[in-house]
């Protein structure tokens, strides 16, 4: 698939089959994080993988918002640098390149960003001077999302002309 058709039809995805994704398939989702550009080439992030059905379970507990990722066939905990401003973009990046890559390989991805912080230091042993940034979950999705449209804004609401205010046409 082309890079722009990953782009449009990319769907978030929180309920997976209980079918395994191929080592192939996840070596390539954590080389295309590798591969990701950080900002004056820092390469500070770090990446945790978790596949156990009870590590998975504990990303449910150090979660507000992530108990589907119990589901998922496997998991990243996303590590970045705050000393560094634009740790948090960094990882947005990394994000969507792992995301992407899964998806043209038939993998569908969510994320979660309620992390109860503490525990999940706890539990994973990150150390302090690391932040879990985002936690992303992959799987095959329950159901087929061929032809399924995204919900967006049109460009005229969203892009102005050399000023704010000035509509694109």
């Amino acid at each position: 698939m082309d890079a722009f058709e990953c782009i449009a039809t990319k769907l978030e995805v929180r309920e997976f089959r209980a079918q395994d994704i191929s080592s192939e398939i996840r070596s390539k989702i954590l080389e295309a994080a590798r591969l990701t550009g950080t900002d004056m080439n820092t390469q500070h992030w770090q990446f945790i993988l978790v596949e156990e059905r009870d590590n998975l379970k504990k990303l449910v507990e150090d979660s507000t918002n992530g108990s589907w990722i119990a589901g998922a066939n496997f998991a990243v905990i996303v590590l970045t640098n705050p000393k560094y401003g634009f740790h948090l973009i960094d990882a947005g990046r990394v994000l969507q390149n792992m995301q992407l890559t899964a998806w043209n390989e038939g993998v569908g991805s969510g994320l979660f960003t309620g992390i109860k912080e503490e525990k999940l230091r706890n539990d994973f042993q990150i150390p302090n001077e690391l932040t879990p940034s985002v936690i992303i979950g992959f799987g095959y999705p329950v159901s087929s999302l061929t032809g399924k449209r995204k919900n967006r804004l049109s460009l005229h609401e969203l892009v102005y002309y050399e000023k704010y205010g000035n509509s694109i046409g």
